[in-house]
This record gives C-alpha cells, structure tokens and sequence, in this order.
C-alpha cells in the first residue's frame, strides 16, 4: 500500500497542474491513498495560500474528484495550516477534512524557508534560531490541533547547521509530538532543496521510531511530475528507522497500513 497525503493545488498560488493530473501523476506511480492538502488561509503571508472564500471549492473540488475517482484511488481531504499563534482561524480549524498537516514555517513571521528572505540566515546565530524552531514545532504539538507533523526539519533547508547537536535540540519537540499522538510525515520535498535529504533525517526518525510515533508518506508536491518522488527511498527510509507501517487518515480517524 502506497500512501502519499502532502500535496497542493494551484490554488496556493505557488503551485501548478490541475487536481486530476495530480491524480493520474499518483495513478502512474501505483499510489492508491493520495491526499491534498493545501496551504490553508490565513491573514498573514497572503499571496503563498488560498483565500478563504476558496476554502468551499477546493473542498468540493476535491470530493468531487475522489467520486470520479473511486474506482481506482482512494482521495483524501486535509488542509496544511502554519503555526503561527495570532493568525490561525477557526474557519480552517472548523472545516470537516480528513486532516490536518501543522507545519511551523516562520520563526517571529521571519518566512525561513523562502528564498525570498534568505538573507537572514547571514545576520542570525544558526543554534538560536534552530532552537526556536524546534520551539515552535513543540508548541505547535502541545496545541493538539493537527494530525500530522509538517517536514520536521524543515529549518535545515537551505544546509545551514547548527553547532549544537540537532538530536538535542529536537528532543522537546518529539516528546510533544509523542505525547500528541500526532503523526510524523516523511517529506520527499528535502531531496528537490539545498539540503538534499528528507525531512526529517535518518537520526530524527529514529528517535520518533524510539517514541512509538507513528509516520506517514508526503511527496509535497507542486506540480504533477512531482508526485511519488523518491518515493522508495522513503520507504527505504523508514524501513531503516525500524517502520513498516504508515498513517492514513479518513475524518481524523488514523489507520495503520504495511507498505
């Protein structure tokens, strides 16, 4: 069984291809459990989401499709919402989907995973933000709001590394999603950036896998010929942190299947 729940739409205005070329992209790479899960709105970092008022389309969108499609894939329905006290709306943590992504892409609104603000990295100390990070991905647990755990190390996207000991600095943030019950993605979209390498690393899985944290399966896709990237090395990935099982979601009810 092929899970795949982290991909997008158009509608994000940083992604492209139509919902249906995703799905026949998924069909293509024996994918039978493909989700999307967009950037949710939010009144902060408009132009990288949808509007609120699209919410209902890209839903209808999206049920309308796993109808056409039931017959040879089973679609799912979920939202990815930043963490990001202040801005989080309840119009998106309301909607009825099979689930939620939580990711922490600002620290203190610095967007740290767009190129667009890379500079930032030369004027910042490289263990403080890491720790802030990590911070926010605690916090972001500690809310129990989401299913499943955005790219958890996205910090190291652009190969800036800290002194300290990542395993360190990470060990809050698993605690907290341990004791969430969340589901910890294995995110294909580290091998297309600088850092070349999934999210999160071989050591970070490992320590999940010591927690009994359960994983699931992300292309993160933003285009078609995205979807199922490297896909068998994040099995092979997983398999080698001591998984054979991944997370899928279905109204916020978690199943676990062999892959």
């Amino acid at each position: 069984m092929t899970i795949d729940l982290h991909n997008h739409t158009p509608r994000c205005n940083h992604a492209e291809g139509s919902i249906d070329e995703y799905i026949e992209a998924a069909l293509a790479k024996g994918i039978y459990i493909f989700g999307f899960s967009d950037h949710a709105p939010m009144d902060f970092d408009e132009k990288y989401r949808m509007a609120f008022e699209e919410m209902s389309g890209y839903e209808e969108e999206v049920r309308e499709a796993a109808e056409r499609y039931k017959d040879k894939i089973t679609l799912r329905l979920g939202y990815e919402v930043d963490y990001l006290p202040g801005h989080m709306d309840e119009r998106v943590l309301n909607a009825e989907v099979d689930y939620f992504i939580g990711s922490v892409h600002f620290i203190d609104e610095w967007g740290f995973d767009n190129p667009e603000f890379i500079g930032e990295y030369e004027n910042a100390d490289l263990d403080t933000i890491w720790r802030e990070y990590f911070e926010a991905v605690e916090a972001m647990a500690q809310s129990r709001l989401f299913d499943i755990v955005g790219h958890l190390d996205l910090i190291k996207v652009f190969n800036y590394k800290p002194r300290s000991d990542i395993r360190t600095l990470a060990e809050g943030a698993l605690d907290a999603i341990a004791s969430a019950d969340m589901t910890l993605e294995l995110n294909a979209a580290g091998w297309r950036k600088p850092v070349a390498e999934a999210y999160p690393s071989l050591d970070l899985l490992r320590m999940a896998h010591d927690r009994k944290i359960p994983i699931t399966f992300a292309s993160d896709a933003h285009k078609p010929e995205q979807v199922g990237y490297k896909m068998g090395q994040l099995h092979a990935l997983a398999r080698k942190a001591g998984y054979s099982e991944a997370a899928d979601f279905h109204r916020r009810e978690r199943r676990l299947l062999k892959f």
